[in-house]
């Protein structure tokens, strides 16, 4: 892949961002509720620290609704809405968690700040403070997000990242949403936590004549490979889950690219990272630099939780996650 024809030098394409950014912050703010809703971060943080509480899995729900959610129509909290043929009816959208947080949060805010606090900025503030519980950086981003009134289960499969796409397919999608290849790296290591349906890496295995997995990715650790077929075997559950990583399941840290150096990475879009040699040299050093990491990430972030956004007249402010105002 020759990546120089994709992707701007690295002061250039840093530059471009951050004017991306700062155009796009204009009609956002770091301080947006401080008197329309001085306790809504609070509410947000203390909501998504109850929920994860009890249950361990909630941080890596809510990084994964974020993705979902601002790359169809942008961050408006669309993946919210309910009913017929809406993002959520999306078969790539069924296994999504973490709604209940977002609506109790937003319930609480309804309280305190009728009308006033957006389920956009909700599901952002929630994926900032779940990273964060789960040991990552502390950073900031603004608000002023609007909701979105359009869900189309349609719009889904051709805005999200499949787990077999290649380099190529992932930078085309990202390089849309406004996001680079330094960003598709830095991104992915939300894999650092979570998990995964057995499914969704199926493909990286085959069924013999006997009925039994065998591998059929090389780029898989053999080991690794092993572990994932006991779990994942031909008699397993759909409902079978894997941890994204091996390691420190439940700590947002740099593991994710240790593991894709020894070749643990789980799906085959976080292997072909080590493919290209410009993704290769970033994997390699965030894997040797947890703080470098923390660093790219806030960076990297931000920019996800501006894709798209609605704001000023833009949308509407929801009384209820689940349905517009209509």
């Amino acid at each position: 892949m020759d990546t120089k024809a994709l992707v701007f030098p690295t002061l250039i394409s840093t530059l471009f961002s951050l004017s991306v950014v700062a155009s796009v912050t204009a009609s956002l703010s770091f301080n947006f509720y401080a008197a329309s809703c001085p306790s809504a971060e609070f509410i947000v943080r203390n909501t998504v620290r109850s929920f994860s509480s009890t249950d361990p899995s909630i941080p890596g729900k809510l990084l994964r609704l974020v993705f979902h959610d601002c790359f169809v129509e942008g961050c408006d909290a669309s993946v919210m809405l309910q009913g017929n043929n809406t993002e959520q009816s999306d078969p790539g959208n069924r296994s999504l968690g973490g709604f209940s947080v977002i609506d109790s949060a937003k319930r609480l805010a309804e309280i305190f700040c009728p009308q006033t606090v957006s389920c956009a900025d909700i599901i952002a503030l929630a994926a900032r403070d779940a990273v964060e519980i789960a040991g990552g950086p502390v950073i900031q981003i603004p608000t002023g997000r609007r909701d979105g009134m359009v869900s189309a289960a349609s719009n889904v499969r051709p805005n999200i990242v499949d787990t077999s796409f290649t380099i190529d397919e992932m930078l085309k999608l990202f390089n849309s949403k406004g996001l680079s290849l330094d960003d598709l790296v830095i991104l992915s290591g939300a894999h650092t936590i979570g998990s995964a349906h057995c499914s969704s890496f199926r493909d990286r295995f085959q069924e013999d004549s006997n009925g039994k997995l065998r591998v059929i990715d090389k780029e898989l650790d053999s080991s690794y490979a092993n572990e994932l077929m006991k779990h994942c075997g031909t008699s397993a559950s759909p409902s079978v889950t894997v941890n994204n990583d091996p390691e420190t399941s439940m700590v947002f840290d740099n593991q994710y690219y240790r593991n894709l150096m020894t070749h643990k990475g789980l799906f085959q879009s976080d292997s072909v990272l080590l493919n290209d040699n410009q993704t290769r040299t970033l994997v390699e050093n965030l894997a040797n630099d947890q703080e470098l990491f923390f660093e790219r990430w806030g960076q990297s972030f931000l920019k996800l939780t501006i894709v798209g956004v609605k704001a000023d007249e833009e949308g509407e402010i929801r009384r209820s996650c689940e349905a517009t105002n209509a």
